[in-house]
């Protein structure tokens, strides 16, 4: 060892011996006394720097660079960077499935159509275990794809109630009458989390709809009430409920479905109001809901010859743009009614319904059936793109709505547990219907 190695141990090791210890006497001296063997440690200071020179500070070391964490809007620019045009198109569109288990069909509208979603209906559910089971295999198919998919259903209560296993919910009706916020509240706290133990992230609820003309064929007690006000109450009630159990809800059907007396599955509904009325009764719950931040919400397949003698509403730029983004200040997610229903098959035909709606503002086009349909809208889609018809630019606004909304809900394809156990809903149902 060397010499001046030897000296800075030496100084250490008599540094040491005159700090105190945890059973040491006290002012951190030793115990022993003076004359017993012990001796004071001389205390030295540093040299003072030469004459005409300075000391010099230690040097740090260098700074490591501060790593930024992107912001939505830049991770949402880079993934849709990486987007082919197919993906981009696919990403606009929710459909139907056929059958009770996934199909090669399926894998098919994902890995080669890119599909962005899929809708549930009653003919696709068996058990708890059984959605599970869809809804997860779906989800692995998906890796392929830039965001994770929509599965949705049409779960509001009443006589539409789609999931497996659960107690009969409440109509839209019983909740209103009830005029208990806390209620409707509850139920929707129910739909949310039901829907999420099933692997779905999206429910078709509130309706919306003030319930106005009793003829009306489709809407009936689906709806909260009669007046403007109790719709508004319970529907923002159940909407956060949903939200709150981190599922989408999709409020419907704008600019309300209510005064109808034609059923929009089946033919083309007319309703002969002016803007003026519905902005002081039917745009009043849609209004309150776009006011506490609704991110999705689906437009109706009807006619308004006074504000829009051409197209329904679902197909309207003047209601989808200058209305509901216009003069509402909705900034989310469109979603139109299915585009299968007979109030578009028999008028305008799906091809043209697709390109219309999107031009019109439209972000999702909803499919009730699968693989065939899907391809009729890709192509209509994808040849006006090319045509110059539809601008990439209007695609791309769509699916940064798109993906915004899929990161804001940190919607994700991960498994879910296999077995869904609704216990825990069911009793809730059971203890705040008993309470009505």
């Amino acid at each position: 060892m060397r010499k001046t190695q030897l000296a800075v141990l030496a100084l250490a090791l008599g540094v040491m011996s005159g700090c105190g210890s945890a059973g040491s006497g006290s002012g951190g001296t030793s115990s022993a006394s003076p004359g017993q063997g012990t001796t004071p440690v001389k205390q030295t200071t540093p040299p003072k720097p030469s004459e005409g020179t300075s000391a010099q500070p230690p040097s740090k070391p260098p700074s490591q660079p501060v790593q930024q964490v992107p912001t939505t809007e830049e991770l949402i620019a880079l993934k849709l960077q990486k987007m082919s045009l197919d993906e981009k198109l696919g990403a606009m569109i929710i459909a139907g499935l056929d059958g009770t288990a996934p199909s090669a069909q399926a894998r098919a509208m994902i890995e080669k159509q890119h599909i962005g979603g899929f809708i549930f209906y009653k003919g696709n559910v068996t058990t708890p275990a059984g959605v599970a089971a869809y809804t997860n295999q779906l989800k692995a198919w998906n890796k392929v794809n830039h965001s994770p998919l929509f599965i949705s259903v049409d779960q509001e209560g009443g006589r539409v109630s789609r999931l497996p296993g659960l107690l009969k919910l409440p109509t839209g009706r019983s909740i209103g009458d009830t005029g208990d916020v806390s209620y409707a509240g509850t139920i929707g706290g129910v739909l949310g989390k039901a829907s999420k133990l099933m692997g779905f992230n999206v429910d078709f609820a509130p309706v919306l709809d003030i319930n106005s003309n009793p003829a009306n064929p489709v809407i009936g007690d689906r709806s909260y009430g009669t007046t403007s006000k109790r719709v508004t109450q319970m529907g923002l009630a159940v909407m956060d409920g949903i939200q709150d159990a981190g599922v989408i809800p999709v409020v419907k059907h704008f600019p309300g479905h209510g005064d109808t007396s034609v059923d929009s599955h089946l033919e083309l509904p007319v309703v002969n109001k002016s803007l003026a009325q519905l902005k002081a009764f039917e745009w009043v719950p849609f209004k309150a809901t776009v006011q506490n931040g609704v991110d999705m919400v689906m437009v109706a397949h009807i006619l308004f010859p006074r504000i829009d003698k051409n197209v329904p509403a679902s197909l309207s730029k003047t209601i989808i743009t200058d209305e509901l983004r216009g003069q509402l200040g909705y900034k989310g997610v469109v979603i139109t009614d299915d585009m299968t229903m007979g109030a578009i098959s028999k008028n305008f035909g799906l091809a043209q319904a697709a390109v219309t709606t999107v031009k019109a503002g439209s972000d999702i086009v909803l499919l009730a059936h699968g693989y065939e349909d899907a391809a009729t809208v890709l192509t209509a889609l994808k040849q006006s793109v090319k045509k110059g018809d539809i601008s990439e630019k209007r695609i791309n606004e769509s699916v940064k709505r798109i993906l915004a909304l899929k990161m804001k809900y940190k919607l994700s394809d991960a498994r879910i547990p296999g077995n869904p156990d609704v216990s825990g809903v069911n009793a809730t149902i059971k203890k705040a219907v008993a309470a009505h």
